[in-house]
């Protein structure tokens, strides 16, 4: 049996290492340990990294029950490996109790992330909001918007976009910074909480029991998790006063929503940049980062040395589509393709993002609109243009 290793006993040892992470590599480009290479568990191969350079492995992942197997199998064949007490969560949790007690280094860490998005990101991050603002006519006079913040990268991101709105832009609308508690865990609770607080964001927290509700759901639950969140959201928004509520969404996720609509629903439709909620009479839902790259905000995180919550989902562990020990869900499958794709085509994104812009109604089959759907035939016999 390999021995356990902390974070600190890692630290501690000054020998040339290896620093293995074998989370999935979309769960290590969202934060990693300092120096760690990413060997996803399904591509690790025990006897290539044997047979490499002799020096101590340490081996990463989540919270530290896979590394341990893998450090066993590293054992076997000789060589010295050490799983990571704790995982990832270990360190992200020292970096927030690092945070939290240095309020000097806090204050000059959220004006730095304050500053990047104005100065160093500013063609990437803040020209694409104001764009989506103006483009789409996102905010309007006297708006009272509920920003909805999760504890990830891109929500958190929204959230400093719109004070930065506030302070530098436009005055015309007011501003409520929102946490739902679905039910996290203490260390993700205590994660979005404490980045809020780092970055200056002010908070109005609310707690429902969605998780608990879901996690006895066999089929669909992330589908119905996400249906109830959004119904809490708005529903908490709407007592607050708002008549908007702004999801973090960005624009991978509309293109990724393209493609996942032809390939596995049948059907061409996008994730749109504002709609009118059905349930909730007189709200609307927003999506302020419509134009902005994940691999900027991913950049933004990186350079201002900040850590949010990737999934707190309960069933992380055992969910694929939250990036647990599964094959993947479809949207990291379609993530994948479009990595393909793109290294043919530089250009196959803002192809894909155009492609629903530029519909021609005369060259389709059929179309639904409003519920009704309208067939070419319909007007074909007449001559007269299928366009209505």
């Amino acid at each position: 049996m390999s021995e356990e290793r902390t974070i600190e006993e890692l630290e501690r040892d000054t020998r040339t290492k290896r620093i293995i992470d074998i989370r999935s590599r979309d769960r290590f480009a969202r934060g990693a340990y300092p120096g760690a290479e990413n060997i996803p568990l399904e591509e690790f191969d025990p006897a290539g990294i044997a047979a490499g350079p002799a020096a101590p492995v340490y081996l990463m992942c989540e919270v530290g029950r896979q590394s341990e197997d893998a450090a066993d199998r590293l054992e076997d064949l000789g060589c010295e490996a050490y799983s990571v007490s704790g995982g990832y969560v270990s360190y992200l949790r020292r970096e927030m109790e690092a945070m939290a007690s240095d309020e000097t280094r806090a204050e000059e860490r959220r004006k730095r992330a304050e500053r990047s998005i104005i100065k160093t990101y500013r063609k990437e991050l803040w020209g694409p909001f104001t764009k989506a603002l103006q483009v789409y006519r996102l905010i309007e006079e006297g708006d009272r918007i509920a920003v909805c913040i999760s504890g990830g990268k891109d929500s958190m991101l929204m959230a400093k976009l719109f004070q930065e709105l506030l302070a530098h832009g436009k005055r015309n609308f007011e501003a409520v910074f929102l946490v739902m508690n679905p039910g996290y865990n203490d260390l993700n609770y205590r994660a979005v909480t404490e980045n809020a607080k780092l970055l200056g964001v002010p908070i109005q927290t609310f707690r429902t029991e969605i998780f608990d509700i879901v996690a006895a759901q066999d089929k669909s639950p992330c589908y119905l998790c996400a249906r109830m969140r959004r119904g809490y959201l708005y529903s908490k928004a709407r007592d607050l006063g708002c008549n908007k509520i702004a999801l973090g969404h960005h624009f991978d996720d509309v293109i990724e929503t393209i493609l996942m609509g032809m390939l596995y629903g049948g059907q061409v439709q996008t994730m749109m940049p504002k709609l009118h909620s059905k349930n909730f009479p007189g709200m609307e839902l927003i999506r302020p980062l419509y134009l902005i790259r994940e691999a900027d905000i991913i950049r933004w995180r990186n350079y201002n040395d900040l850590h949010f919550i990737q999934c707190a989902c309960r069933l992380t562990e055992s969910c694929a589509s939250c990036g647990g020990t599964g094959q993947g869900s479809k949207r990291a499958e379609i993530k994948r393709l479009i990595a393909r794709l793109k290294e043919d085509n530089p250009q196959v994104e803002s192809s894909i993002f155009r492609s629903v812009e530029n519909v021609s109604l005369d060259t389709v089959i059929a179309y639904k609109q409003d519920g009704v759907k309208h067939h070419f035939l319909d007007s074909y016999r007449d001559g007269r243009p299928f366009a209505l």
